[in-house]
């Protein structure tokens, strides 16, 4: 674990997604360690048109890998403003560059409050040791 990848400047979920915050929207992803958990991710489904409401802790998409197929989780609420359409014919993106190329959704918030029971950097390499 210890050469997995977790910027400091993110947000993460304790079901292992990251949420960074650009002005009043959240781009959320998988983290480095949820997609070495995976394994080659090999489809993705995710709200590929804009607008969607999502809840907080609701499921938003399915990843398939070799190893299993695992729900993504909504860390916060908000309105689906886009999806990263190259992860269709990408979806190695999500294991190459987690928090790059690998991006999920960019969605509007609607309750920012919700960012205070996200954990930072430190607190989710603590929380992933305690697993």
């Amino acid at each position: 674990m210890a050469s997995l990848n977790h910027p400091a400047n993110l947000k993460y979920s304790k079901t292992d997604e990251w949420v960074r915050i650009e002005g009043d929207e959240a781009v959320i992803g998988i983290t480095d360690y949820a997609q070495d958990q995976l394994g080659d991710i090999v489809y993705i489904e995710l709200p590929w048109e804009s607008g969607q409401t999502l809840a907080g802790e609701e499921k938003f998409g399915d990843l398939e890998s070799v190893k299993a197929t695992s729900e993504l989780v909504a860390p916060l609420s908000g309105s689906i403003v886009g999806a990263n359409q190259e992860l269709k014919d990408h979806p190695e993106y999500i294991n190459d560059y987690p928090y790059e190329k690998g991006w999920m959704v960019r969605i509007k918030l609607t309750d920012a409050s919700q960012l205070d029971d996200l954990l930072d950097a430190d607190s989710y390499l603590k929380y992933l040791q305690g697993r």
